[in-house]
Order: C-alpha cells, then sequence, then structure tokens
C-alpha cells in the first residue's frame, strides 16, 4: 500500500521505517526542511536503537522516503497517518492540537479518491471528529475515512514494540476503513498480534487511560519507596512481592526519581483536563500528577541532606540526564528537577549522559558537561544516579573513590547494592530501602 506519514519526529519516523520495513511504500513528510535534508543524507534526528540501520535498508531498497512536498504525496496515498506532536498547551495543559488540526486542513486540499486518514498522535477524546469535521468543511467532496490508532511505543524499545506490539488499537466509525487498515498492520495481523477493532472515541481514550494507569502504578510504588524508608522495610521486595500477583504484575513498579518523558506527564494532564471539561473528574490521576511533580524536587533534597544537609559551594556529579535509558529525550526529565533544586542550593553539578547532552543543553542551565562518569566525579562531594544507563551498573567504584573529593554515592535507581559500595569507602544512600 502507498501510505504517507505526516510528522517525521519520533511517533513518525518509527512507524514509517517500520511500516516500509513490512514492503509498503512510506513518504514521511515533514516541514522542518533541516530535518528532511538531514535524513536524506542519512542522519537520524533522534537517537533510537536499531532506526539508523534499518532507515538506510528500507531507503536503499525504495520503500522509504522523505520529502517536504505533501501534495504530491497525499494525492497518491491509500492512507495518510498524521503523526505531528501534541504538546502540553501553555497556560490551560491541555493538548495542544493546532499541529494535527493544521495537517487535517493540508490533507484535505490534496486528497484524491477514497482515503483514509489516521491519527497516531496522541490526542484527546474527540478529536477524531473534530479532524473529520475540519476536513469535509475544507473539501466537501473529500471521500474519507477518518480512523484513531493510537501508538505505544516505549522509547528505547520503540522498534520491537512496534513489530511486536502486545495489541494494536483502530477506532473507526467507517466500517470502510476496516479492510484497509487490517492490509496495513497484515503482516502483524498474520503473526496473531491482537487487532482491536472499537469506535474512534474508545480507541482516543485507550490511549490515555493505559498511560494514566502506568503512571500511577510507577506513582504507587514510589510512594510505598518513601513508607519504606520510614518503616524499614525493602521497596524491591515490596513491588516483587506484590509483582508476583498475576492480578497486578512487576512491570512498572521500580521504585525512582519519578516519570517523565514525552508521554506521561502531558497524556495525564491532558486525560485531568478532558474530565474536567467533561464533569468527571479523575481524582485518582490528578492526585498522581501532583505526587509525581512534588517527588521529582524532593529527590534533590534527598541528595542535599545524603550530602550533609548543605550542598552549598561543593560539587555535585550527576550521572543520566535523559528521562530513561535508551534515548536522547530530555522531556520532563526528573534530571531537571533535582539539577535545579541543587544549583538553588547553592551546589556546583556536573552532569554527564552518554545520549544526552547535547539535548540537554538546551533545557538545563548553569552546570557544566563532562566526557564520562569519572571526569564528571572528579573532585566532587556527591555523586548521583539519575538515570540508569547501563554503563553506570558496573561503575568502578575504586577508581571514583580516589577521584572523588567525598566518597558520597546516591543511587535514585536502585541499581546498587549497599553492600557493595560501601565497602568500597563510599557513604552510599538508594530509595526504600534499609542502609
Amino acid at each position: 500500500m502507498k501510505i504517507t506519514m505526516i510528522g517525521a519526529g519520533y511517533v513518525g519516523l518509527v512507524s514509517g521505517v517500520c511500516f516500509a520495513d513490512f514492503g509498503h511504500e512510506v513518504v514521511c513528510i515533514d516541514k522542518d526542511a533541516g530535518k528532511i535534508e538531514a535524513l536524506l543524507a542519512g542522519r537520524i534526528p533522534i537517537f533510537e536503537p536499531g532506526l539508523e540501520q534499518l532507515v538506510a535498508e528500507n531507503v536503499k531498497d525504495g520503500r522509504l522516503s522523505f520529502t517536504t512536498d505533501l501534495a504530491t504525496s497525499v494525492s497518491q496515498s491509500d492512507v495518510i497517518f498524521i503523526a505531528v506532536g501534541t504538546p502540553s498547551r501553555r497556560g490551560d495543559g491541555h493538548a495542544d492540537l493546532s499541529y494535527v488540526y493544521d495537517a487535517a486542513r493540508e490533507i484535505a486540499a490534496h486528497v484524491t479518491g477514497f482515503t483514509v486518514i489516521v491519527t497516531k498522535s496522541t490526542v484527546p477524546v474527540g478529536t477524531g471528529d473534530e479532524v473529520e469535521r475540519i476536513m469535509r468543511e475544507t473539501n466537501p467532496d473529500a471521500d474519507i475515512a477518518v480512523v484513531s490508532n493510537p501508538e505505544f511505543l516505549r522509547e528505547g524499545a520503540a522498534i520491537d514494540d512496534f513489530k511486536r506490539p502486545d495489541r494494536i488499537v483502530i477506532g473507526l466509525n467507517d466500517e470502510r476503513a476496516r479492510g484497509v487498515m487490517t492490509e496495513v498492520y497484515r503482516p502483524l495481523y498474520l503473526n496473531q498480534s491482537p487487532l482491536l477493532f472499537t469506535t474512534r472515541r474508545t480507541s482516543e481514550l485507550i490511549k490515555y487511560a493505559g498511560n494514566a494507569f502506568l503512571a500511577m502504578k510507577i506513582t504507587f510504588i514510589n510512594e510505598m519507596a518513601d513508607l519504606c524508608e520510614k518503616v524499614g522495610a525493602n521497596v524491591q521486595e515490596v513491588a516483587r512481592g506484590i509483582g508476583l500477583d498475576g492480578r497486578i504484575g512487576g512491570k512498572f513498579l521500580h521504585a525512582g526519581p519519578g516519570y517523565g518523558g514525552s508521554c506521561f506527564p502531558k497524556d495525564t494532564l491532558a486525560l485531568v483536563k478532558t474530565a474536567q471539561d467533561h464533569d468527571s473528574p479523575v481524582r485518582l490521576i490528578e492526585t498522581v500528577v501532583s505526587v509525581n511533580d512534588n517527588r521529582k524536587r524532593a529527590m534533590g533534597r534527598k541528595v542535599i541532606a545524603a550530602a550533609g544537609g548543605d550542598v552549598r559551594g561543593k560539587k555535585v556529579a550527576v550521572l543520566g540526564l535523559t528521562f530513561k535509558p535508551n534515548t536522547d529525550d530530555m522531556r520532563d526529565s526528573p534530571a531537571i528537577a533535582v539539577i535545579q533544586a541543587l544549583t538553588d542550593a547553592g551546589a556546583i553539578v556536573t552532569g554527564y549522559d552518554p545520549e544526552g547532552m547535547d539535548n540537554a543543553k538546551h533545557v538545563i542551565d548553569g552546570i557544566t558537561y563532562a566526557g564520562n562518569p569519572y571526569q564528571a566525579a572528579e573532585g566532587a562531594d556527591a555523586l548521583v544516579i539519575v538515570t540508569e544507563w547501563n554503563e553506570f551498573r558496573a561503575l568502578n567504584l575504586d577508581r571514583l573513590k580516589t577521584l572523588m573529593n567525598t566518597p558520597i554515592l546516591v543511587d535514585l535507581r536502585n541499581i546498587y547494592q549497599s553492600g557493595e559500595v560501601t565497602k568500597h569507602g563510599f557513604t552510599y544512600t538508594s530509595i526504600g530501602r534499609p542502609e
């Protein structure tokens, strides 16, 4: 099938290259000429394991191309995906749908023949209705079916998630789109990946409900970690004990400094705003948002306490700046709030991240950046692990001790055990575990 992907950002690029790898003919479109120029030159604007090679292979085989020319591609396509950004709107926290609606207008002006329009962007309930209204208003003769097909991609594992999904959710109000979408996902359908057809509004809500539930699990175990510290229990064992219950499951029960990233913060907030607008408040999710926001700053205070209660003039090394490993995404990363709390308290901060430092420089001011963990640790009075990159799991602790001014390790991801750290002469602090 001929597919056009509007938006060559994270979701659009990963989805587009995977569809091409399935054998479809895919054109990825973006208004950012610099981004398209980079992609045409083989430079990938985001870090995602395996993506660069997959793009190169499908471009070479002629199934994947990039352009800024929307009109030509749209007029020749069977299916058009909208995969543009929906950031939180300044001022009220609602999802900013302006990019989605602009794309709908442009598509409507150039669509020919029966075409399925698929919203891949994460959007509030009812967005598909508005997309359809806009397109029919722009072009009353357009023969279209508007579909909701939310993405469930984890940054750092997006290609595997796309090719081996837990489920594929497709929301439609026009039955003509069912056969088309089945054909789009045929390789996965033949492998018996669950293909869930539902109504458009239900599909839109599934995405938000899923992310909100996962955010709630993370926030729950973080609060249990705080309680563990007060009563002398071990949060990792608590998580394992409840996670073995098949009704609960062990995923997303890892205590840490709070969730961040491109999805959970904005999606939980957007769900809260949607629920308020419909006079059906979601109190649990409202609390999750509040608790998570407060937790990130609290982790800064935890580091200060571990360093003796005063970090003014002291050097603190922060390892891990992105919101999770295997990505260069800094959006709502806990490291931002932790570092802000430290610099507000007068600390001199040096940061290191394997992939995220270029992006970090645009959102974190007033710190220096190191070339590796050991360079960051030179002369430090405390070392903090904020993101659990694999290269931080086997640090040479003896080497670190000789480099640091004071051997204090604050592990906000619980990737070490107390005994293995303290035997090297460190003072060790973790999350929700007795020291």
